[in-house]
């Protein structure tokens, strides 16, 4: 059966979507282990009343090969310690899925790293398109002093794989404030690289 086209109006201020199907929302309490300064998590817990750090507008027509899921996220600026408010990252769970995101308000990292453990930044700001290949690992980071809004679009069939971040004590680097762009990478005393045999085997299972 043919599908309607439709239509969605963003809101770069607000960070929302008219005709969205689904929304949800991450609050500080749901990213607790993201972060190196623990002291600092569970202080701003107490003093900002376990705020919403990010939130997400989308339009799912479904979860079938070649079609797109399409939305608009919107994350507060803010830190933990020396690191920035962050999302959790994923790899999609068919790992040879790409996804695209587009830049409408604030100043924002999209730090991607491969099965490997190499790492690559992308700068976001408003009109910025980035595009993340298959196979890549990827977090949103808000180092900016407002919103960060992005829209994104990725196929139906592709879903998320948090777990890869989580088993590897987090991605390879973080990413904190100070430098010359303001902002920094240090390597990540938590990260427990793959084995050689855990890379292959993702990889060849879509190759």
């Amino acid at each position: 059966m043919m599908r309607e086209p439709v239509s969605s109006v963003v809101d770069p201020i607000g960070g929302g979507m008219s005709g969205n199907t689904g929304r949800y929302e991450k609050r500080l309490s749901d990213l607790g282990g993201l972060y190196a300064d623990g002291a600092a998590f569970e202080a701003a817990l107490v003093g900002q009343g376990n705020a919403v750090v990010y939130d997400v507008e989308d339009f799912r027509p479904g979860d079938h090969s070649g079609d797109l899921i399409y939305g608009v996220t919107r994350m507060s600026p803010g830190r933990i310690g020396d690191e920035f408010f962050l999302t959790r990252g994923h790899i999609h769970a068919k790992a040879d899925r790409p996804e695209i995101y587009y830049g409408q308000k604030g100043h924002g990292l999209m730090q991607l790293e491969s099965p490997a453990g190499e790492t690559r930044i992308i700068e976001i700001k408003a009109q910025t398109i980035c595009y993340v290949p298959p196979f890549w690992i990827h977090r949103s980071i808000n180092i900016g002093n407002e919103d960060l809004v992005m829209v994104f679009a990725y196929p139906s069939d592709s879903g998320q794989d948090y777990a890869i971040i989580e088993t590897s004590g987090g991605m390879r680097h973080r990413v904190l404030s100070g430098g010359e762009n303001g902002w920094r990478l240090v390597e990540n005393a938590n990260y427990r690289p793959r084995s050689d045999e855990a890379v292959h085997s993702l990889m060849k299972s879509y190759a």
